[in-house]
């Protein structure tokens, strides 16, 4: 039987999708190619000697999906696929909810068609909205202040929703924290399209020449520099913890929401001074106003991951960020070098 993995080419599709054939399961990846490159498929097998089945399909496509069910023996799907900037959300909000949540929709009316009903989603720690104080646990009350936000928010709901009707479902809602770094071997790693919306590729991008200088988003946080502190977790960490959830399916009932982080903090200076000292890379930066709704401090409770996947984060900033360094010297343009 084949695993299903939608935006397998992304950024932590691709490396969760490498964790996976380690264990040598039968995998099919279905992206529609918006934000990756097909050059992925290519670093996957040299990482692992392994292929996959690749299928250039968009989630939005019912026939599509529906011949890839018809035509192959799946088991479970971990769902990736989406778009993820927050700020171009608030830009084309309508391609955001078109995509995010009725895509998710059509994935989740095929898989019910097919009777696949194991699923991994890819969520977010943005749906805790900026009320709640860290650490963040899955008790607390849920909220969105952007559309990317509202999107992950909606399909969550959705899932409660589909899940309390039809108890044959077992879900995984994975609240992502911050995912950094990339493989040990250089070869895959995050390649955003334009600017980078993330502070890792973008302090990655001015180490190597090709942004100028780095804005820092506010310097009067109560906080330990005055800058923003975040969750930030090694992207190969974040890939294992889906393979755990994957695993464990059998054993969640209904629609459960786990977090995924290291529960730590690190603000914006110290990730900056950590890769300049790593790099040996002069960052220039410079101090602007803080973004509207941007909040001091966001790290994760990840003792729900911990007791109910087996998992742990294990990785710390000085490998999140060496391992960072490798892939963007190695691949300063990214898939296009």
């Amino acid at each position: 039987m084949s695993l299903l993995i939608t935006g397998g080419t992304g950024y932590i599709g691709s490396h969760t999708v490498v964790e996976l054939l380690k264990l040598d399961q039968d995998i099919i990846i279905a992206d529609n190619l918006s934000n990756s490159s097909t050059v992925v498929l290519d670093r996957i097998k040299e990482i692992t000697d392994k292929s996959v089945t690749f299928i250039k399909a968009d989630i939005c496509d019912f026939a599509s999906l529906d011949a890839i069910f018809e035509q192959n023996d799946i088991e479970a799907v971990i769902h990736f696929a989406g778009l993820k900037a927050v700020g171009e959300s608030n830009q084309i909000p309508l391609n955001y909810y078109q995509n995010n949540v009725a895509g998710s929709v059509t994935l989740f009316q095929v898989m019910a068609k097919h009777n696949v009903k194991k699923l991994v989603f890819s969520s977010s720690a943005t749906v805790y909205g900026e009320n709640n104080v860290s650490p963040l646990d899955e008790s607390m009350p849920t909220s969105a202040i952007n559309p990317y936000g509202q999107t992950k928010l909606m399909v969550e709901n959705i899932l409660f929703d589909l899940a309390k009707s039809d108890s044959e479902w077992s879900i995984a809602c994975l609240r992502y924290f911050n995912p950094i770094g990339a493989h040990d071997s250089g070869l895959i790693g995050e390649h955003p399209n334009g600017i980078p919306n993330n502070l890792l590729p973008y302090v990655a991008q001015v180490a190597v020449g090709r942004l100028a200088q780095l804005q820092v988003f506010g310097d009067d946080y109560d906080t330990v520099d005055g800058t923003g502190v975040r969750d930030y977790i090694h992207v190969v960490d974040l890939a294992l913890g889906h393979v755990k959830a994957l695993q464990k399916l059998d054993d969640i009932e209904g629609c459960q929401p786990i977090n995924i982080g290291t529960g730590n903090g690190t603000s914006v200076l110290e990730i900056v001074n950590t890769f300049k000292d790593i790099s040996g890379k002069d960052i220039p930066y410079t101090i602007v106003p803080r973004r509207a709704g941007d909040i001091a401090t966001v790290y994760a409770d990840a003792s729900v991951a911990n007791n109910l996947l087996d998992w742990k984060a294990t990785r710390d900033l000085t490998e999140m960020i060496t391992d960072t360094w490798r892939w963007q010297s190695k691949n300063p343009n990214g898939f296009e070098s």
